[in-house]
Formats: structure tokens, sequence, C-alpha cells
């Protein structure tokens, strides 16, 4: 099938990579032409694991190609995703639907035959609805479909997670495109993926809700390891413990900083909106966005007590500050509210991420991006392990750092206590 995505961020580049070496003709389309000219040199500008591969053989084989033309793609397309950014508003929590709108009004423009208008994006209920009016303004409804395929990508395992997704949900009432859909997903659902076809306002619903419901996990189990800390249980045994219950499961179920990313805050806030606006009250998840609003803080508490209430003047250094492993993604990072407030306090930080400089970082005061871990933990006097890296995971600590007075606040909970322990340093993990 010929395919074309609009925006060429992390929904829309990963998606259409996979969707051409599932054997389909795409064009990835961006309005930023430095972007596209690097996209075609094989220059990726998002960190992924695999990416690079999947464009660079994609691209040669011509399935996959790159324009800032989207008249002409969209022209020369069956099936259009829309896969912009639809971050929180400036002013209020609701989700910044512009650029949505402002790809459905180009659309519009440049529809010569029956096409299907899929959002790819994370959009709040009734999107669809908003997208179908614009359209019919300027072009014929049968003409036209619009459809709702929120996609549930994480970002790290991104590519994994379009192969082999536990479920594809197609949002339509529109029987012949729901057809064409699952044509277009058919190599996914012979894996053993789920086809759900639902109506395009519950499929938009469903993003939202699973989204919220797994930051209410993330949340959770923070709260729990609270109490564990407390209570001098290791939080570790309770996950396990509750894990293995099947009604709960064990994944999303690992302590440690706030909830972050490009997903859980913008869409928690989103989902919130939305409800009001149906006047419904998520007060379960409204609870969630202020517990996880509080964590920072809290973590910022206990680095404070750590280091005996004398934060001036110490080394510190944080090992990773993305909001998770295997991405370049700051957006809500824990470490954007820690670096900046211990810094105001007088400390000296240095960090590490296998990703590189951070221009986050660039104007605070005694904050220093270094090359390695051994440039990192030199001289420090606290080490805080803030990103679960595979790179930090085998660190040994008597090699790098002989003097015992290093401390090290493990808020992934990826050392062994015990070990550390044995070597001297003092460990301090979450819920432990």
């Amino acid at each position: 099938m010929k395919l074309c995505m609009i925006g060429t961020g992390y929904v829309g580049l990963v998606s259409g990579v996979c969707f051409s070496d599932l054997g389909n003709e795409v064009i990835c389309v961006d309005r930023d032409q430095d972007k596209i000219n690097k996209l075609k040199q094989g220059i990726i500008p998002i960190y992924e694991p695999g990416l690079e591969e999947l464009v660079l053989k994609n691209y040669k084989n011509k399935r996959l190609k790159f324009s800032t033309d989207l008249s002409s793609s969209i022209k020369k397309s069956d099936i259009v995703f829309i896969c912009v950014g639809t971050p929180t508003k400036k002013k209020g929590s609701g989700a910044d639907l512009s650029q949505i709108f402002s790809a459905a009004k180009e659309i519009s423009k440049s529809i010569n035959k029956f096409k299907i208008i899929i959002t790819k994006s994370t959009v709040p209920v009734t999107t669809g609805d908003e997208i179908e009016k614009i359209l019919s303004k300027n072009v014929n409804k049968n003409k036209f479909s619009v459809v709702s395929n929120p996609e549930f990508l994480r970002e790290g395992e991104a590519i994994r997670d379009f192969i082999y997704p536990d479920r594809v949900v197609i949002g339509t009432n529109d029987k012949k495109s729901a057809t064409k859909l699952r044509n277009l997903y058919s190599p996914l659902i012979s894996k053993g993926a789920k086809f759900i076809s639902t109506n395009r306002r519950a499929a938009e619903l469903i993003k939202y809700a699973s989204n919220a419901f797994l930051a209410t996990k993330i949340t959770f189990i923070n709260e729990i390891a609270n109490l564990c800390e407390k209570a001098q249980i290791d939080v570790e045994d309770i996950s396990i413990g509750i894990g293995l219950d099947k009604r709960i499961g064990s994944r999303f179920l690992r302590a440690g900083p706030a909830y972050g990313g490009s997903c859980f805050p913008k869409d928690t806030k989103a989902i919130v909106t939305t409800a009001d606006k149906f006047k419904v009250n998520l007060s379960v998840i409204k609870s969630v966005i202020k517990s996880n609003s509080l964590r920072s803080k809290l973590l910022l508490k206990k680095i404070n007590q750590i280091l005996n209430n004398k934060v001036r003047n110490k080394k510190i250094c944080f090992l990773g500050v993305t909001f998770k492993a295997n991405t370049d993604d700051m957006r809500d990072s824990s470490s954007l509210e820690m670096i900046p407030f211990l810094s105001k306090k007088g400390a000296k930080i240095k960090y590490y991420d296998p990703t590189g400089f951070k221009k986050e970082f660039k104007n605070i005061k005694n904050v220093n991006c270094v090359n390695s871990i051994r440039d990192a933990v030199e001289g420090s006097d606290l080490v805080v392990l803030h990103t679960e890296w595979n790179d930090f995971k085998s660190i040994n600590f008597k090699k790098l750092y002989p003097s015992k007075n290093l401390k090290i606040y493990d808020m992934r909970n990826i050392f062994s206590s015990l070990k550390i322990k044995s070597q001297g340093f003092k460990y301090y993990g979450i819920g432990r």
C-alpha cells in the first residue's frame, strides 16, 4: 500500500520506517527541510535502537522516501497518517491540537481520490469528529474516511513494539476502511496481535485510558516504596509478591523517580481535561498527577538527608539524565527538576548519559557533562543513579573510586546493596 506519514517525530518516523519494512511504499513528510535532508543521508534525529539500520535498508530499497512536499505526498498515497505532536497547552492542561488541525486543513486541499485519514497521534475524544468537520468544508464526505489508530510504542523498544504489538486498535464505523486497515496490519496480526475494531471515540479513549492506568501503577508502587523505607522493607519483594498476581501483573511495578517522557505527563492531564468537559470527575487520575508532581521533591529531600543537610560545595554525579533508558528523550525527566535545584543550593554537578550532552542544562551554573562513567564518578561525594542504562549495571565502584567516603543513591535499585556495602561504600536505594 502507499502510505503518507505527516510528521517525522518519534511516532511518525518509527511507524513509517516499520511500515516500509513490511513492504509498503511510505513517504515521511516534514516541513523541516534540514531534518529531511539529514534523514536522506541516514542521519536519525532521535535515539532509538535499531532504527538507523531500518532507515538505511528501506531508503536504499526505495520503499521509504522523505519529503517536504505535503500536497504531492498526499496525492500519491492511499492512506494518510497524522503523526504530529499533541503537547500540553501552554495555558491549561488540555492537549494542544493546533498541529493536528493544521494538518487536517492541508490534507483537505490535496484529496484527489478516496483517502483514509488516520490519527496516529494521541488525541482526546471527539478529535476525529473535528477533523471530519475540517475536511468536509473542502471535500465531499464520500472521498475520505477519518480513522483513529493509536500507537502503543515504548521509547527504547519501539521497533519491537511495532512488529510484535499486543493489539492493533482501529476506530471507525466505515467497514471498508476497517477491512483495508486489517489487510495493512495483517503481517502483525499473523504474528499474534489482536485486532480490535471499534468506533472512533472508543479508540481515542483507549490510548488515554491505557497511559493513565500505567501512570497509576508507577505512582502506586512509588508510594508503596515510601512506606517500605519507613517500615524497613525492600520494595522489590513487594513488587514481586503483588506482580505475580495475574490480575495485577509485574510490568510497571518498578519503584523509582517520577514518571516522565512524552506520554504519561501530558496524557494524564489531557484525559482529566477531557473528563471535565463531560462533567466527569476522574479523582483517581487527579491524585496520580498530584503524587507524581511531588515525587522529585521527595527524592531531593532524601539527597539532602544523605548529605547531612550540607549540599553546598558537594560534588554530585548523575548517572543518566533521560527519563528512561534507551532513549535521548528529556521530556519531563525528573533530572530537569533535580539538577537545577541542587545547583541553586550550591552543589557542583557532573552528569554522564550515553546519549551525550543535554542542552537543557547548558546555562545552569556548575553543571557539566562528562564523557565517561569514570570521569563522572571520580572525585564525587555522591553518585545518583538516575537512569537504568545497561552501561551502569556492572559498574565496579571500588575500581573507579577507591575512597570509602563515596555515597551512592540508587534511584532504580539496579545495584546489589550488599555488594556495594561490602566494598565499603554507603548505599541508599528506593523503598529499601
